[in-house]
């Protein structure tokens, strides 16, 4: 027996883009498709309306994430981007608005309550201000935490660290003190060299010697008979375990693996399987 779902079993974008942009009318800024789906930017303080829309008279009912963008070399360097899904269509689409940091957002808490806990995620993250947003604290970074992880322009070692004082038996906040020097990047491709000198690299400059130090006879090396009269002489010649014996010990007795005598052996060495057999 077949079963009908409601949700086609592929999503089906063709013409969706025309649809949906004729919906949002005047506050559509740009809409294109990109790996597949649909993304629309929209004015930013129309973006409660847009989204209410999306959802009452599209079939966008899930708002699954808010993520957030930074470009700081644009006058409007954040983007925040709404991830929706329609569970009767199959079907997702993002909608992106843009912001600065000092031009608050609207909050979108009046049209999903799940967007309240992702808003604050993006002002943690990236310092962007949800306007109407009445709960909007950090809610990844600790407390008293300075600046926005997240932002392009923050350093990767942050401004702080934390460690346990074992004088005053607590965590205690610190600014950075790094052991290496080497925390600054260049971002240079390393097959078009670096314009500064390498540690180690100034070795390459300094000329050679004039008189290099060469062995043309044994005497420059210290070898010759007399080295080797002394090297052949016994390290333990004259030691108190040799002078109590008066003699030189036992030579090593001779080695017995070589029985000539010994009759070869028959068989082979699969044959021994009935031997190795438990008896009962």
């Amino acid at each position: 027996m077949a079963v009908l779902h409601s949700a086609p079993r592929f999503t089906q974008i063709d013409g969706l883009k025309d649809t949906l942009s004729a919906a949002i009318g005047d506050d559509l800024v740009e809409a294109h498709d990109e790996h597949g789906e649909l993304m629309f930017t929209v004015r930013r303080d129309s973006v409660e309306t847009v989204l209410r829309l999306l959802r009452d008279q599209h079939s966008y009912q899930q708002l699954m994430e808010i993520a957030g963008v930074d470009y700081p070399g644009r006058a409007e360097r954040f983007e925040v981007v709404y991830m929706l899904l329609s569970v009767t269509k199959n079907n997702r689409i993002m909608v992106k608005v843009t912001a600065s940091e000092d031009t608050p957002v609207p909050t979108v808490t009046t049209v999903w309550p799940n967007a309240g806990w992702l808003e604050r995620e993006v002002f943690d993250m990236y310092g962007v201000l949800f306007d109407g947003n009445t709960d909007l604290r950090r809610i990844l970074t600790d407390y008293g935490f300075e600046g926005h992880p997240f932002r392009k322009d923050f350093p990767l070692t942050g401004y702080v660290e934390l460690r346990y004082s074992e004088d005053q038996k607590r965590v205690v906040y610190e600014p950075v003190d790094l052991p290496q020097d080497l925390r600054q990047f260049d971002f240079m491709s390393p097959w078009e060299g670096a314009d500064y000198i390498l540690p180690g690299d100034e070795k390459a400059d300094t000329p050679p010697v004039s008189e290099p130090k060469v062995t043309e006879k044994p005497s420059d090396t210290g070898a010759g008979k007399k080295t080797d009269e002394q090297a052949a002489k016994k390290v333990s010649s004259g030691s108190p375990a040799e002078e109590a014996a008066g003699e030189d010990p036992a030579p090593a007795p001779e080695p017995t693996e070589d029985r000539a005598d010994r009759p070869a052996r028959k068989g082979k060495t699969t044959d021994t399987g009935e031997a190795t057999e438990v008896k009962e």
